[in-house]
């Protein structure tokens, strides 16, 4: 899969079938919309293409409103969502900067630079309530009707419900929030993790005990904070249980950032600058500031304590294999 910063060059460009979105969470809703895409691709002869935006459109506006808390929190970083886009078969997928400029084009400028010009455009799947251009004033309708001026067709987005309940990255969102990770993964299709490099940190946890492998979370609102049962990928040949803590540490800091910090059992190698995938099973608690660091090392002790607990309860395939 080829990924471009904005639109290809022109000799990397290339007839599509298209469809647009933020696809925050590549969930089961968004996989139906990409294999209709890849069959429409198919069968045109031509490549299957996302074309997808950072920020989020509505994090832009509400950083441009001053009121962040108006932005969506997010539940895949850009690493995450691109490999669930490759492994759906897209081709490939535009990464659009969302900035003033972007979101200034009149629709009809939208439709002639981004979709025709821009990427040779000759089957575009929305849904209905699609809206573009400078103040959402592009509709469906508006764009069916270019379509037929330039030479690609235009189809509306069914909707796909599990249950009864129509599948979207909002419902994702809450089920997330809400610590309720067996609905997310019948939502998306997959157990929900995050992957990430491994930082060097503060190194404060070793001093205590309690060793972290550190990933740094690129956006400010995330759809998970608090304690949290996982296992880790990527630095065995099998999953290791583990424990971690997604949040902005107000015990040791108050800078703002969010931190994915994770105590793996029993583990004692290098992994700095390794690929970890982390995957959430259950939620312990919520994060806490607490008075002192001899305070702190309780809470994580007992957390621990608790998320041991359940590998046991649980039978953990790699329990016996890192005994408390």
């Amino acid at each position: 899969m080829k990924v471009f910063r904005g639109l290809p060059s022109l000799a990397d460009r290339r007839p599509c079938a298209l469809t647009i979105g933020n696809f925050d969470g590549v969930h089961l809703g968004h996989r139906a919309l990409l294999a209709r895409v890849s069959d429409a691709a198919q069968g045109l002869g031509v490549e299957t293409a996302v074309m997808t935006f950072e920020p989020h459109p509505r994090e832009f506006f509400a950083r441009m409103a001053g009121d962040e808390s108006r932005a969506p929190s997010r539940i895949a970083n850009l690493r995450d969502k691109l490999q669930a886009l490759a492994q759906a078969g897209v081709d490939r997928v535009i990464v659009e900067h969302f900035n003033a400029h972007f979101a200034s084009l009149s629709p009809e400028n939208f439709i002639r630079q981004i979709l025709v010009e821009g990427l040779e455009v000759k089957w575009l799947i929305v849904g209905d309530d699609f809206c573009f251009g400078a103040k959402r004033a592009g509709n469906f309708e508006l764009l069916a009707e270019a379509g037929k001026r330039h030479g690609f067709e235009v189809v509306a987005l069914p909707t796909v419900a599990h249950e009864g309940a129509r599948i979207s990255s909002s419902a994702v969102r809450a089920a997330l929030t809400e610590g309720d990770f067996a609905h997310a993964r019948e939502l998306l299709g997959n157990p929900y993790s995050i992957s990430g490099r491994v930082l060097h940190g503060r190194k404060l946890g070793r001093t205590i005990g309690f060793p972290t492998a550190n990933l740094r979370i690129a956006h400010r609102r995330p759809a998970l904070n608090g304690i949290f049962v996982v296992q880790v990928h990527g630095l065995a040949a099998h999953p290791l249980p583990a424990v971690a803590s997604m949040g902005v540490r107000p015990t040791v800091e108050d800078n703002g950032r969010v931190l994915l910090e994770v105590h793996v059992f029993d583990y004692a190698g290098d992994c700095y600058g390794k690929l970890i995938r982390v995957e959430f099973l259950e939620k312990l608690r919520d994060e806490e500031k607490y008075d002192d660091l001899e305070t702190l090392t309780e809470a994580i002790a007992a957390d621990a304590r608790a998320a041991r607990a359940f590998f046991a309860e649980q039978s953990h395939p790699t329990l016996t294999e890192f005994p408390s």
